[in-house]
């Protein structure tokens, strides 16, 4: 099942048309009009040029013919083949070069979009959809199209020699054009009947790339817990069978190219043997001249050639159009968030109102049902409960991550759907249970909230931080390098460097969806420090896992299913003797317990020291 899985369409896959996906494309190319066109005079002057050359030869036999002016004809056909072969080297040269400029563009500008739409995508489409699939189609694809497009130019230009030979053909012997005209259905018959197989080949073949990709991404992310685990050989196992599934697809796309070169050469064979025995029968008494037959033996070959070279490239260009359309499906996927307005939110105070909000991640499984919620301006609010209470879900609504399907959601006695959300987003700080960092060092993922702060406000915002004491446990403090994903900082440093990022952008609405790995009582009390600086200037959502941080907001609400079933301070619920005291009990006290035991140690190592 594991590997079938690799084959199977993402969820917002979509099919179009070759033509729509053909017009599309031809809409990138447009932005580029000055170029195309050049492009396209290069193609036709090749064209020309590629025709008059049997054209050319054909008239110096026909020149043997006469005795008096034959060699004055053929000294001067030699200079026109010349003048020609210089003509389409100098052509050719341009066309490729403008080619490769144009083509470039439009695969930077559709990456552009693609990556655009991924930003753009909201986290439901990242729960059901994996990210390295996502990352092949904004690299993988792309690329692949652009090569394809440029192997394609060739083709387009050889069918306008086609064209322009088709011409010439016509004026020198109707009878013998017909008869080349006859045999070309042959031709397009059996290229159409491998259409079909090509794009299924093709599709199949980038969606267990994805697979791949997606496979390599994973497991490199995650190699400290397949370290962990001793997992290394079942990820090989299973990062082999993707790989040879691949390998068999791939190997069912060469059979489909190797299948067609034998059949368009058999064609191509009986098409070149009828047009030599009709034109010789025709030369014979004398209704065509011999430089006509001879214009047509050539000629066949450079006819049948771009429908050979067409099916030749026939799977390669199905791949490239499997691969836009792959592209043009993540840029085309919508999200399930669904904005009524786009005011600005302005300066927000910070009240929140759930009026009978109903929300459920599956269909027919609601995770809140007709839930109420009334949350003041500047006010702090707790939510606690066990996994699958809705806790998560309700700061992930509020923070409009996911649309919920009934009821509102009032901000400042706004509908939360009528903001803008980029706008909206700004004026909220969030810091997820995970803290993400990016490369770089300290300074600069404090400043990723705030990208005009100088280093003078970021300095302020550390130092205010039990006066700057965790910078001294770093290296090189501020500028410290973080690592990839902040490897290079424990859990609690990063949630400090989290929360001082949140702290810099001065946000109206704070949501915290608190760690729960455990940190040393030093860490802790830098990061209360900065939770309780920006509870005092933030209406505040926490997803509290540490007791210092239940007991620091204005209210706690105990959740369970989805419900409030309880709310109040800490003593009050603990004097209810209710939910929240059997959670007090059972895993807050013993957190506390564990806190008191460490400080201890602590302490006591350093007085012994």
């Amino acid at each position: 099942m594991g590997i079938m899985r690799g084959l199977e369409a993402d969820k917002y896959d979509r099919q179009y048309t070759d033509k729509y996906l053909l017009g599309r494309i031809a809409q990138y190319m447009g932005r580029y009009r000055r170029k195309v066109i050049l492009v396209i005079g290069g193609f036709v002057t090749i064209s020309i040029v590629g025709a008059l050359r049997p054209i050319l030869i054909a008239a110096g036999v026909g020149a043997l013919e006469t005795e008096t002016e034959g060699a004055s004809s053929l000294a001067l056909i030699f200079a026109a083949l010349l003048v020609a072969a210089v003509t389409e080297y100098a052509a050719n040269w341009v066309r490729r070069l403008l080619s490769s400029q144009v083509i470039g563009n439009v695969v930077s500008e559709m990456r552009k979009d693609a990556f655009s739409a991924a930003l753009h995508r909201d986290l439901a489409f990242y729960d059901t959809n994996k990210s390295g699939k996502i990352v092949s189609r904004i690299t993988g694809d792309t690329q692949e199209f652009g090569d394809v497009v440029l192997v394609s130019s060739d083709v387009i230009s050889q069918m306008v020699q086609v064209i322009i030979l088709l011409i010439v053909m016509l004026n020198q012997s109707w009878q013998l054009t017909l008869v080349l005209l006859l045999t070309t259905p042959m031709v397009v018959v059996a290229a159409l009947s491998f259409r079909r197989l090509a794009r299924q080949v093709t599709r199949q073949g980038s969606r267990v790339m994805a697979s791949v990709n997606d496979i390599i991404q994973e497991t490199v992310t995650g190699i400290s817990v397949a370290k962990n685990f001793r997992q290394e050989t079942m990820i090989y196992d299973e990062f082999v069978n993707v790989n040879t599934q691949s390998y068999r697809i791939n190997l069912r796309r060469g059979f489909v190219l190797a299948l067609i070169f034998p059949v368009l050469n058999l064609l191509s064979g009986i098409a070149i043997g009828v047009v030599v025995y009709v034109g010789a029968q025709l030369a014979a008494i004398g209704v065509v001249s011999l430089g006509a037959w001879f214009l047509f033996i050539q000629g066949v070959d450079r006819f049948w050639f771009p429908f050979m070279n067409l099916a030749s490239f026939w799977s390669q260009f199905q791949q490239g159009l499997s691969a836009t359309e792959r592209v043009f499906a993540l840029i085309d996927a919508e999200n399930t968030l669904q904005q009524t307005d786009n005011r600005q939110p302005g300066d927000l105070k910070g009240h929140i109102v759930f009026d009978d909000v109903v929300f459920e991640y599956k269909p027919g499984q609601p995770v809140l049902d007709h839930f109420d919620l009334n949350i003041k301006p500047g006010e702090s609010i707790a939510f606690v409960g066990h996994t699958g209470a809705g806790k998560s879900t309700i700061a992930k609504l509020i923070a409009r991550f996911y649309e919920f399907q009934d009821g509102q959601i009032l901000i400042d006695g706004q509908d939360i759907r009528t903001f803008d959300l980029q706008s909206y987003r700004s004026r909220l700080g969030i810091v997820s249970q995970t803290p993400f960092l990016f490369s770089g060092t300290i300074a600069d993922n404090i400043r990723y909230s705030k990208p005009d702060a100088t280093d003078a406000e970021i300095e302020a915002i550390a130092l205010s931080i039990g006066q700057g004491e965790w910078l001294e446990t770093l290296p090189d403090g501020l500028q410290t390098d973080v690592g990839e994903r902040g490897a290079q900082l424990s859990m609690g440093q990063r949630q400090l460097v989290s929360l001082l990022r949140v702290l810099l952008q001065k946000p109206a609405i704070f949501v915290l969806d608190e760690a729960t790995a455990s940190i040393d009582p030093f860490t802790e009390t830098q990061i209360q420090e900065a939770l309780d600086m920006i509870l005092a200037r933030s209406t505040s959502i926490l997803i509290a896992h540490r007791l210092s941080t239940v007991r620091s907001a204005d209210r706690i609400i105990v959740l369970r299913d989805g419900k409030i079933i309880e709310e109040g301070s800490h003593e009050s619920l603990i004097a209810q003797d209710g939910h929240y005291a059997e959670l007090y009990n059972t895993y807050f006290r013993h957190q506390s317990l564990s806190y008191i035991e460490e400080s201890r140690e602590l302490f006591g190592a350093a007085k012994a020291d």
